[in-house]
């Protein structure tokens, strides 16, 4: 990931570190060329219903994260979040506040990078904010648009950016400005919706981002997403059963922990969940049984999963005497 930029205007010693994951060569590939080598993409997209707000002031960043969150279904203008995303003294938006912002409000914020996932996103009929550096690398000049689709006969990447809706700017200045960005792009979709181009590992941890914003409701439906598309996904089937947990569902978190204890049995993490979960239920001889395995497996975490052990122990002795 490329260190947090800020946006919309402003300037001086601010440099990325970048680690450009797509080979420089692609970039001076026109459009169609480009997309010939990305199986499946159609010639032209343009995503209908994605809102226009107006980038004024240094607050793209908040613009641009409005028209996502009320294309997703959200009633959103930017005013309604400046105060979570624009930071007065950069006179921007850092990349990390714009996930938060999203997570926030139950949406999943799924970072890209690259011009594949992009396309694949567009086509799709997801709209993709994209961070660009409108000035030079060594004098940058950071903004963010909202990419809405692309056109191969004409060369062109639609933009909802700055004053204007649906500009259609050439490729290759585009390639150029979002290189010196790193690439990055971010996706925001209704939780329970999977990005096109999503791989699991990645997909986890924007799910994780959710359940860190402690939205137990809307990170349980993006982890039930995951298994839906990776059955007995360990990571999908920990998260899930921990947002359960959280919402006070003790029979629907024993389900998730004991499906991953089954699918997975070398999770010490597993049997130590589930264990957790049946000693609420009172069930302390399973309770038992299950830390027990879970200290056998052992790991970097033993000394936990033996806490839990000692813990179960004590309630149940307390409870005979």
């Amino acid at each position: 990931m490329p260190v947090p930029a800020i946006s919309c205007g402003k300037t001086g010693a601010i440099f990325l570190v970048l680690f450009v994951t797509l080979a420089l060569g692609c970039a001076h590939l026109s459009l169609e060329q480009y997309c010939f080598s990305v199986s499946g993409l159609p010639r032209s997209v343009e995503i209908p219903g994605v809102p226009f707000y107006s980038q004024q002031d240094h607050l793209c960043g908040p613009a641009a994260m409005a028209m996502l969150l009320q294309w997703s279904g959200e009633n959103f203008s930017p005013r309604d979040i400046v105060s979570e995303i624009f930071t007065p003294s950069r006179q921007g938006s850092l990349q990390s506040d714009l996930m938060a912002a999203a997570r926030r409000h139950k949406r999943l914020a799924y970072p890209l990078q690259g011009l594949e996932p992009m396309l694949t996103e567009l086509a799709a009929g997801h709209p993709v904010i994209v961070l660009q550096n409108l000035g030079l690398r060594w004098f940058p000049r950071w903004h963010y648009s909202v990419s809405t689709g692309y056109d191969m006969a004409e060369d062109v990447i639609i933009l909802h950016s700055g004053e204007e809706a649906g500009r259609h700017m050439d490729w290759t200045l585009f390639v150029r400005t979002w290189r010196r960005a790193d690439y990055w792009g971010l996706v925001v979709l209704p939780t329970g919706q999977i990005p096109a181009s999503a791989d699991e590992h990645s997909y986890l941890k924007a799910a994780l981002g959710i359940e860190q914003a402690e939205q137990w409701e809307a990170a349980a439906r993006a982890y039930s997403a995951a298994l839906d598309r990776w059955q007995s996904s360990l990571g999908a089937l920990m998260g899930l059963g921990n947002c359960r947990y959280r919402m006070g569902d003790l029979f629907g978190a024993e389900q998730a922990f004991r499906h991953a204890a089954k699918d997975n049995p070398d999770s010490g993490a597993a049997f130590n969940n589930l264990a957790h979960v049946l000693a609420e239920h009172g069930r302390y001889a399973e309770a038992l049984e299950m830390a027990g395995r879970a200290v056998a497996i052992g790991g970097t975490r033993k000394h936990l999963y033996l806490q839990t052990l000692q813990e179960i122990q004590a309630v149940e002795q307390s409870g005979s005497d």
